[in-house]
C-alpha cells in the first residue's frame, strides 16, 4: 500500500527554531502593585498607535496583564499618557 501523505509538519520544521516562551516581567520583580505612575515603564507596553499591547506580545501572564490594563486606562484617564498616537512624542 501507498504511504499516506503528511499533513501536518513540525512546529521547528515550520517556523526554523522552536519559540521560547516569554516570561512576565512582573512576576519576577518584587514590587506587589503596578503603579499608573510609573509612565516610563508603562510606555513599554503601549504600541506606535497608543494602543495597549496584547498578551501574546508583551509575555504578561494574565493577571499582571489585566492589572497592567488597569494601570494603563489610569494614567490615560489623568493625563499622563496620551490616548491617541499624535500625542505620542
Amino acid at each position: 500500500m501507498a504511504e499516506a501523505p503528511k499533513r501536518f509538519k513540525k512546529r521547528d520544521d515550520k517556523f526554523g527554531a522552536a519559540r521560547r516562551r516569554r516570561t512576565c516581567s512582573f512576576c519576577g520583580d518584587k514590587r506587589g502593585v503596578i503603579d499608573y505612575k510609573e509612565v516610563n515603564r508603562l510606555r513599554r507596553f503601549i504600541s506606535d498607535r497608543a494602543k495597549i499591547e496584547p498578551r501574546r506580545k508583551t509575555g504578561n501572564c494574565t493577571q499582571h496583564q489585566h492589572e497592567l490594563t488597569t494601570a494603563l486606562k489610569r494614567a490615560r484617564q489623568m493625563a499622563l499618557l496620551p490616548y491617541a498616537p499624535q500625542h505620542l512624542g
